[in-house]
């Protein structure tokens, strides 16, 4: 299902997870023809964005939710690439609520050994006294991060207003290291941790494990967050107030870049 020819030409299938109603249903009201199949439990809709044809699938929080959504998007569906787009709590202190991370490396920032009452974050598939690596992370391709830092270039956002958590500017789009996990985060300490141990940008729910599975695949990967909160004290009041026009935007990138994705 994955590459088709049509018209003499050949064309791909995306893959486009989110995990929460919010982040699905703006992409899914633009979604043109589509046809519903559901697998274990999972409703995937296949049609087309800005012409380009797409499996969407809403798939829960938490990476073993997207681990088998990619699953399926790469197996059954033949997908070529896969998009996780959403919402996450930004680390960076230099971030607002709106502004977009692109992940250009994500990190399981829960998967490790526990040594001395605390967590030595390691890769995961490896165990440090049986398989050790020195390797942390999974890696954009490099090919893909840079199609999409030059489709980006001259794209603006719209203005966020202050009522959506917006500063009345249009939203930066920066690249660097998300952070997943198994958890929301609702701590100033842990917020301030992860982001001096690991750089972190941005913490989420579900990229590690898209990325982990793509690469078992063989196949690109891009994770889209646009930050609905600061992933400390206020963040579940911010996320309820900020959540759906961060999704928005954080489709609205993603549909730009559909050309540069296959």
């Amino acid at each position: 299902m994955g590459d088709r020819v049509a018209a003499g030409r050949t064309t791909v299938t995306i893959g486009v997870i989110c995990a929460i109603p919010q982040e699905w249903a703006y992409l899914h009201s633009v979604l043109a023809g589509p046809s519903r199949e559901q697998v274990a439990h999972v409703t995937f809709d296949s049609g087309e964005l800005g012409g380009r044809r797409v499996v969407l699938a809403a798939a829960g929080m938490g990476k073993v939710n997207a681990g088998l959504v990619a699953t399926l998007l790469a197996d059954r569906f033949d997908c070529s690439t896969i998009v996780f787009t959403g919402v996450a709590g930004g680390l960076d202190p230099q971030l607002h609520i709106g502004d977009i991370v692109i992940a250009d490396r994500i990190v399981q920032h829960d998967f490790g050994l526990i040594h001395d009452e605390r967590l030595q974050p390691y890769q995961p598939g490896y165990v440090p006294v049986i398989n050790p690596t020195e390797r942390l992370g999974y890696p954009v391709e490099p090919e893909l991060i840079d199609r999409v830092k030059h489709r980006l270039e001259e794209f603006t956002l719209p203005v966020l207003p202050a009522a959506a958590g917006g500063e009345d500017r249009p939203p930066r789009i920066i690249y660097g290291t998300v952070l997943t996990g198994d958890q929301y985060l609702h701590c100033e300490r842990t917020r301030t941790r992860l982001h001096n141990d690991f750089g972190g940008l941005a913490v989420e729910m579900e990229g590690g494990a898209v990325a982990q599975v793509c690469e078992a695949f063989d196949i690109p990967w891009l994770v889209i967050r646009a930050l609905s909160d600061l992933a400390g004290a206020s963040s579940g009041l911010d996320f309820n107030l900020f959540v759906e026009q961060a999704a928005i935007s954080s489709a609205r990138v993603l549909l730009h870049l559909l050309p540069a994705l296959g």
